[in-house]
């Protein structure tokens, strides 16, 4: 069985305290785009991984995928799978790709062997692998709170818009992301604000990350700007970056990164 993860980007987050737990709670806005991996399941004499198309630094008996398969091995007699994914999605960009490939494979591993799980129980072995992972089990956008794993549905519709997505050739570290942050509420709720018309998000939807991760990587600060010199409604970094995207009102192109070989995807 086979099946596609999307990755996702944010729109806005904002880190609103330090937890007890070490975590930190924020707020955000999960939103799936086009950008896919690929992933198969297929019966073997014994479980293992295998890795196509963009390098996942680390150990393969690492990957997130066989993680969420033994998960499941735990509660449910399933017979060995051979996994084998194709890497699309760029890696450590903030886009989410190894939540989602952890994700799917759980709703294709459920669907193939009938294990009858619901989405709260998908979601709950996917909290056990990544805050975001849950949010691929229904896949549609939403507001996330706590450490980003706890939801409320609503209405985001950016289809009307061309989204562009930039990947310059850096690996942010999350840690690294998150030790130049300084934790406090907002004035105003990302979940209010969102429901504005994207061409007023430019000065009030923000990433909380983007200053730390601007000063050490001031590359990914220029692409913003380029952006915005090309024409974008609105561009933010996702996540704890690198990449960035943006909203244009119609097809663009954007002739000094490809100059300079850096990668993006028109969506």
């Amino acid at each position: 069985m086979l099946s596609f993860p999307n990755a996702k980007i944010n729109l806005g987050l904002n880190i609103t305290s330090k937890r007890e737990d070490g975590y930190h709670n924020l707020e955000t806005v999960f939103y799936p785009i086009g950008v896919k991996d690929a992933v198969e399941i297929t019966d073997a004499a014994e479980t293992t991984c295998i890795i196509k198309g963009i390098e996942i630094p680390g150990n393969t008996t690492d990957n997130i995928c066989l993680k969420a398969f033994e998960l499941l091995r735990r509660d449910f007699e399933i017979p060995h799978q051979q996994i084998t994914l194709l890497k699309n999605i760029p890696v450590g960009a903030g886009l989410g790709g190894g939540s989602a490939d952890a994700a799917f494979l759980i709703k294709l591993v459920n669907d193939k062997f009938k294990l009858g799980l619901s989405v709260e129980q998908m979601q709950a072995y996917c909290r056990q692998l990544g805050a975001d992972c849950a949010f691929f089990i229904e896949n549609k956008p939403v507001y996330a709170f706590g450490k980003g794993d706890e939801f409320e549905k609503l209405e985001v519709d950016l289809s009307s818009y061309y989204l562009v997505l930039v990947k310059p050739p850096v690996h942010v570290s999350t840690a690294d992301a998150y030790a130049g942050i300084n934790a406090q509420k907002p004035l105003q709720s990302l979940k209010e604000i969102i429901h504005l018309p994207p061409t007023t998000w430019k000065y009030k939807v923000t990433n909380d990350f983007e200053q730390s991760v601007f000063d050490q990587y001031p590359q990914i600060r220029q692409i913003k700007t380029s952006l915005y010199d090309a024409g974008a409604t609105f561009a933010l970094m996702s996540g704890s970056g690198s990449s960035v995207f943006a909203l244009f009102n119609q097809p663009v192109k954007l002739p000094e990164l490809e100059k300079n070989n850096i990668v993006y995807y028109n969506i």
